[in-house]
């Protein structure tokens, strides 16, 4: 399989690693790299799977790259792309568990990322303009583009906003009837297992970390940690953005109150969450890596071994959520396609996708400097409409692109 799949996997690795701009520029890349560069999938099928995982919890765009790697190879290439994604961020995230206290955080440059915000913008733009023609169709498609595009940029940093759009378009488009007649379908059989697999974890982990909090087990931090992190890759809705803030008021708010009845409590101090919170939006993948870094911290009084352990437990916990519910839900999904009303519902989900896109863009726009007489808003302009022709117009792979903007940003 590796033999079989090593360009996919080494195209998806070229990814993981120059991946910046969080979950909307990332499906942008995907477009490029995935779709384009190599016709691994088309758009259609890119904008379904990435509409499909904004309804699930869990980091969206990791498991839309997972659901690409269950196409071309099912649920072993699903599990190596899983993997290949999360593995750079997360090695990067628990180096810094470990090195944070060495890191001077005042000295921290940052400029070096500065234009990768209008880099974001230009990659959206192209994956607006690629995706705009298979998605506006009729009428009622350019009205579910025009509202979801305000409504994204207006009420962007609430997570239920995503979900309530694709369901609430996927309804729209099911008014009329008339054009896709229901045809007859054989029911076909559910495979349970990844969704028993997934309660069976969530259960045991509450049940085992419940009772060793009220037992007082001693060294019952891993186990904690395990389910802390479950339980939040399990529920959270609308990405990293989420997932931050539940996770300082898990281990730095919520220990801080408790502390003096329970030592063994998971705690990290709310400085070096914030630094961690700041950081992983610098580092190229997925923002719940974010995970591998408060594994490691929680864990680092217990010595270096357990606080690598930490790290370990932080990444699965994670994403293996995320992972299994992608691969039980997505086959159901799949078969429902074949009834008309799902169909039917597809020309409003794929619509709303581009809405989404659009609002995301304009929304990451509001924050660059572009009509201010400096050259810093003339260096931004520039660098959104060369990301935006160069993938138009050339084979230039996507982390050329990436590494000229991070090459820009520091030689400016």
């Amino acid at each position: 399989m590796l033999l079989r799949h090593f360009s996919f996997l080494k195209a998806v690795l070229l990814h993981s690693v120059t991946a910046f701009g969080g979950p909307q520029a990332h499906i942008a890349m995907m477009m490029k790299t995935f779709v384009r560069q190599h016709p691994y999938i088309t758009e259609d099928e890119l904008m379904e799977y990435n509409a499909f995982c904004q309804l699930l919890p869990g980091a969206s765009s990791t498991q839309t790259l997972t659901l690409i790697g269950y196409k071309r190879g099912g649920v072993p290439l699903a599990v190596l792309t899983l993997t290949v994604w999360i593995l750079p961020a997360c090695v990067l995230m628990g180096a810094l568990s470990f090195l944070l206290h060495y890191i001077d955080k005042k000295a921290l440059d940052t400029d070096i990322f500065k234009f990768i915000a209008p880099m974001a913008a230009g990659f959206l733009l192209y994956a607006c303009f690629i995706a705009f023609p298979h998605a506006i169709k009729n009428a009622i498609t350019w009205v579910i583009v025009i509202i979801s595009s305000a409504v994204t940029y207006f009420f962007f940093k609430m997570p239920v906003i995503f979900p309530a759009l694709i369901i609430l378009a996927g309804a729209a488009t099911n008014i009329s009837r008339k054009r896709i007649p229901q045809l007859e379908q054989k029911p076909r059989k559910v495979r349970w297992w990844n969704f028993w697999l997934f309660g069976i974890i969530f259960i045991a982990a509450g049940v085992i970390s419940e009772t060793a909090k009220n037992e007082n087990w001693p060294d019952r931090k891993p186990i904690n940690l395990f389910e802390n992190t479950y339980r939040m890759g399990s529920l959270v809705f609308g990405g990293g953005q989420v997932l931050m803030p539940m996770m300082y008021e898990q281990f730095s708010v919520r220990p801080e109150a408790i502390k003096k009845k329970d030592q063994n409590v998971v705690q990290i101090d709310e400085q070096d969450m914030y630094t961690g919170m700041g950081i992983v939006r610098a580092v190229p993948g997925p923002v719940f890596s974010i995970a591998s870094f408060t594994g490691g911290m929680a864990l680092k009084d217990m010595g270096t071994e357990m606080q690598v352990i930490g790290c370990i437990i932080g990444s699965v916990g994670i994403f293996l959520p995320s992972a299994l519910l992608v691969l039980f839900f997505y086959p159901i999904w799949n078969n429902l396609k074949k009834y008309a009303a799902v169909y039917r519902s597809l020309e409003g989900i794929n619509a709303v996708v581009v809405g989404i896109m659009i609002g995301s863009t304009f929304y990451i726009m509001k924050d660059i400097s572009l009509i201010e007489p400096k050259t810093i808003s003339l260096l931004n302009v520039s660098v959104i409409l060369g990301t935006t022709l160069l993938l138009f117009y050339t084979r230039i792979p996507s982390p050329i692109i990436v590494a000229a903007c991070l090459l820009l940003g520091y030689i400016s």
